[in-house]
């Protein structure tokens, strides 16, 4: 059976992703709009009707009107923007956030794809808050360091065209101690508290690392680094793109931010001493940080292989 798709804001980052993804596919018939028409409400609600999935990748005021104009109680929209990731009647677009989700994503005609930061953020803390180890009550600060095609089209233009020497070294952002991402963060990991978010935005293309410390002393009673792992083990074990590394597991002393590009995968890691742990999770922020995301997302509402076209 052959599924239409159609992307609107096909030309954004994160949509040309989703194209390069579903060229791929032979099961797909792929709507396009043509380009003097992309602003026209008449022929985008046209080919929004007309399609089994579609994916917005707009701000987030351009993806609420686009909700408006789909009529077709048969069309699944998967909204790649901020503006429904906590709103009501909208299931959150990561598989492996509960053991129920994949259910829920089957049966969802509105389905909200996850920020980048988030993803990796929530994968970390919501198996150990659910299995009791990190209290919801806890004050959790994260760190997150990123490639800058994360900040779309206008930020990838400055970093490769301008020679300014401040875009060499790592930039701190956000400094107003708010992102749009937070409130995923709290919403869909139980935390009762806003995390503090420190993101970095660094002179390399793709790769994204969140990482998270915790003081054990802090977490339920007993909690050690390997008791952590294997939460989180247990909550990942069979996962096909979530993967937890051995304890401890680390090249040359350094971490590669990096390692995960051009993949769907996301990488855990667990660092401890006796006293205190560090929790990471990498990966790419135009894969299982957007774009394949969504199309997992995708493959799970059709009910083909999850995996369809996000390997090799």
């Amino acid at each position: 059976m052959t599924h239409r798709v159609f992307v609107d804001g096909q030309e954004g980052t994160t949509g040309l992703q989703i194209h390069a993804l579903l060229a791929r596919r032979t099961d797909l018939d792929v709507l396009t709009i043509d380009a003097a028409e992309r602003k026209d409400p008449a022929a985008r609600a046209r080919l929004l009707n007309a399609a089994d999935i579609a994916f917005l990748c707009l701000p987030d005021d351009a993806a609420r009107a686009a909700v408006e104009l789909v009529t077709n109680p048969d069309t699944c929209i998967i909204d790649a923007s901020t503006a429904h990731r906590t709103a009501p009647g909208w299931t959150f677009g990561l598989p492996e956030l509960a053991p129920e989700q994949r259910g829920r994503l089957r049966a969802a005609k509105r389905i909200a794809n996850p920020g980048c930061h988030a993803t990796a953020f929530i994968l970390l803390l919501r198996p150990l808050i659910d299995a009791g180890l990190v209290p919801a009550g806890a004050l959790v600060t994260a760190t997150s360091v990123t490639g800058y095609s994360g900040g779309g089209k206008k930020m990838i233009e400055q970093y490769e065209t301008d020679d300014d020497a401040r875009l060499k070294a790592p930039r701190q952002y956000a400094l107003s101690l708010v992102h749009k991402h937070v409130p995923e963060m709290m919403t869909h990991t139980g935390l009762e508290h806003r995390p503090l978010f420190m993101p970095i935005v660094s002179n390399f293309y793709k790769g994204l690392a969140v990482s998270v410390p915790l003081h054990l002393s802090q977490l339920a009673p007993g909690t050690d680094g390997a008791s952590l792992h294997r939460a989180l083990s247990a909550r990942y074990a069979g996962e096909r793109f979530v993967r937890v590394l051995p304890l401890g597991a680390q090249q040359d002393g350094y971490l590669d931010v990096q390692a995960c590009n051009d993949s769907n995968d996301c990488e855990i890691m667990v660092f401890a001493s006796e006293t205190q742990a560090v929790l990471v999770a990498r990966l790419d922020n135009l894969g299982k940080g957007a774009s394949g995301a969504a199309v997992q997302s995708m493959n799970l509402h059709l009910g083909v292989d999850e995996s369809l076209g996000l390997t090799p």
